[in-house]
């Protein structure tokens, strides 16, 4: 069969077309990024922040960017990449605040753009299984001064919390007439108050020390804290605490006010420079 000269090149054309092109047939470039994380929550540690986000499901996910700033609008610098829902951020020092956006990534190389739902923290110092004596008894180890970490006669000037025995045996903790504390009932973990109450105040300034309950304190010299009782003898109570330096901040977990969230993402344009 003779081939026509206007067909025949065609065929050549098409030959060589082929031949340049490495892609196998069918494939389509992927320039499809991941959609922002969302619920993004951060937890304060001691010289550390933790962050949590639900995890994207894209089937290309391939992990996600950590970005960090000195203020919400401000220059978002990468700080780390991990593959699951969860980064600590190691380098974080305590009464400084930090605010963490996220990104995701596919195989491809395709970022999203920065979480819209930026938080903020700052990390404060914590302990662990301190034990306090009864101020009646052992006055010399009745009280504790969260800006030292450590065990003070019950009646100083940087005494903030201090544990008193009733006459009927209950244990109470007590503060002074210039600082306050509050009850915030049963908790699993120290972690699960996040912020300092705004009223609710105990009006006698002591609140009954109980196995597994949580309370707030607020210093004389503006600081919050939080203890934890992990213990109740006769004698004593055992509790874990965390303490706020940063003056004034009640954010024991700061998340972003929603007037910060409807600013938008202004600082998106200057995550990569």
């Amino acid at each position: 069969m003779k081939i026509s000269i206007p067909l025949l090149s065609i065929l050549v054309l098409m030959l060589f077309s082929s031949c340049s092109d490495n892609r196998p047939v069918g494939v389509v470039e992927d320039f499809v990024p991941p959609l922002p994380p969302v619920g993004i929550v951060s937890v304060s540690l001691d010289n550390a922040v933790e962050l949590q986000w639900i995890p994207n499901q894209e089937p290309d996910l391939a992990g996600y960017n950590v970005y960090v700033s000195d203020r919400y609008d401000g220059r978002y610098t990468l700080l780390g990449t991990t593959s699951e829902a969860l980064f600590v951020d190691r380098g974080a020092r305590n009464g400084f605040t930090y605010y963490y956006a996220v990104t995701a990534f596919d195989f491809n190389g395709n970022e999203s753009d920065l979480s819209k739902d930026v938080v903020y923290d700052t990390p404060r110092p914590e302990g662990y299984g301190v034990q306090l004596l009864d101020r009646f008894t052992n006055p010399n180890y009745a009280g504790y001064d969260f800006s030292t970490f450590r065990v003070v006669h019950f009646d100083t000037d940087n005494t903030d919390i201090y544990v008193e025995f009733a006459t009927n045996g209950q244990p109470y903790f007590v503060v002074w007439e210039d600082s306050d504390i509050q009850d915030m009932g049963w908790t699993e973990t120290l972690d699960d108050i996040t912020k300092a109450p705004q009223r609710g105040w105990s009006p006698t300034k002591d609140a009954h020390a109980i196995l597994g309950h949580t309370y707030v304190v607020w210093t004389y010299d503006d600081h919050y804290a939080k203890v934890r009782v992990t213990n109740v003898t006769s004698t004593s109570v055992t509790f874990d605490w965390a303490y706020q330096v940063d003056p004034g901040n009640p954010e024991l977990f700061a998340k972003r006010t929603p007037s910060e969230r409807n600013r938008g993402k202004a600082a998106d344009t200057q995550r990569k420079e």
